[in-house]
């Protein structure tokens, strides 16, 4: 729930609870959620438990919203509900649970590329994406996908009997958990409330952090050039609003695909355009930089989960968690040394 503070002769006096707004009679609402929810999976949502989204509802089809795998292979069905769903809804989403149970390797592989592949051709198999997305040291075998399936609701906190029923099934020892969001109108804006599992745990964007920032090696082998040399922090094309998740004082590890983190900076400068495709921020760097024509030297990535304890999805553009200072400045001194 969302409260206002209220003050008087300085001090906080009272607390009023904010109403939060029932959209079940908006039809469209819940498309637009589903979108929002398996566009930010990864990035801001579940920042401590990463998920790969492998494909989503489409139209006219008995399918859940969203289905994504763990890292153990594990196959997450995603079922989204707008406004008073109730018991039925969880009745759905076990149906959905029991089709994609029987998802060989090879479906759920075609499904991956049907999804990955909408705007962009993706050669790789899921098995090397599910690798590459997860930093595993070898590849599962086709046997080791979707051995186990869990279930994920996802509707309105108050939505009482959807609850009910999502616990009533919990007790028995289903696999499933529920995710409440609220939507509120404050001074006409909206505003999205979600809570994720484990423990609705982020770091506060606004504090200063540690971020592992992807230098785009996947579409441009010169991108890493341009921002070493302009000295600065770049993101292109659809993700090219990235960089407004930074702010001045951050620190950035430039991770680089296929090999690890290859510098490191803080942000000194406020968001800045460079042609329609890229957004930046000025860095200042802390690390030494690689140089063009020399051999590049590097941090693994297997180093880096090791120094902050931390596991990340590596196959975003941001690598979350992002770090807290404590850990940024352990990994700021060992890569300093490997540099």
């Amino acid at each position: 729930m969302l409260y206002k503070l209220k003050e008087a002769g300085g001090k906080f006096c009272a607390i009023d609870p904010q109403e939060f707004i029932d959209y079940s009679s908006v039809p469209a609402l819940e498309k637009d959620l589903e979108i929002l929810i398996a566009g930010n999976l990864l990035g801001t949502l579940f920042e401590e438990a990463p998920l790969l989204p492998i494909c989503q509802e489409r139209p006219l089809q008995p399918e859940a919203d969203i289905y994504a795998l763990n890292a153990e292979g594990d196959l997450i069905v995603f079922e989204l509900k707008r406004g008073a769903a109730g018991e039925d809804a969880v009745l759905q989403a076990l149906r959905y649970a029991q089709a994609a149970g029987a998802w060989t390797f090879k479906e759920l592989d075609r499904r991956f590329h049907m999804y990955a592949s909408a705007e962009e051709p993706l050669e790789q198999s899921l098995a090397v994406a599910h690798k590459d997305a997860f930093n595993l040291d070898e590849e599962l075998s086709p046997a080791e996908f979707n051995r186990r399936q869990k279930i994920v609701v996802i509707g309105s906190a108050a939505d009482e009997s959807l609850i009910a029923a999502v616990d009533y099934w919990r007790r028995q020892g289903l696999l499933i958990d529920f995710l409440p969001y609220r939507i509120y109108r404050i001074d006409g804006q909206h505003f999205f409330e979600f809570f994720s599992l484990p423990y609705d745990r982020h770091l506060n964007p606004a504090t200063a952090k540690g971020v592992l920032f992807d230098t785009n090696r996947t579409y441009d082998e010169d991108a890493i050039w341009e921002m070493m040399e302009k000295h600065r922090v770049s993101a292109y094309g659809d993700n090219k609003h990235l960089v407004e998740r930074l702010n001045p004082k951050d620190w950035v590890f430039f991770s680089h695909r296929f090999a690890g983190l290859v510098a490191a900076g803080e942000v000194i400068g406020p968001v800045r355009k460079d042609g329609i495709d890229q957004q930046y921020r000025d860095v200042r760097f802390l690390s030494a930089v690689p140089l063009r024509g020399q051999q590049i030297k590097y941090m693994p990535f297997s180093d880096v989960s090791k120094i902050t304890g931390q596991s990340f999805f590596w196959a975003r553009t941001i690598k979350v968690p992002y770090l807290t200072r404590y850990e940024a400045d352990l990994l700021l001194q060992e890569l300093q040394k490997v540099l």
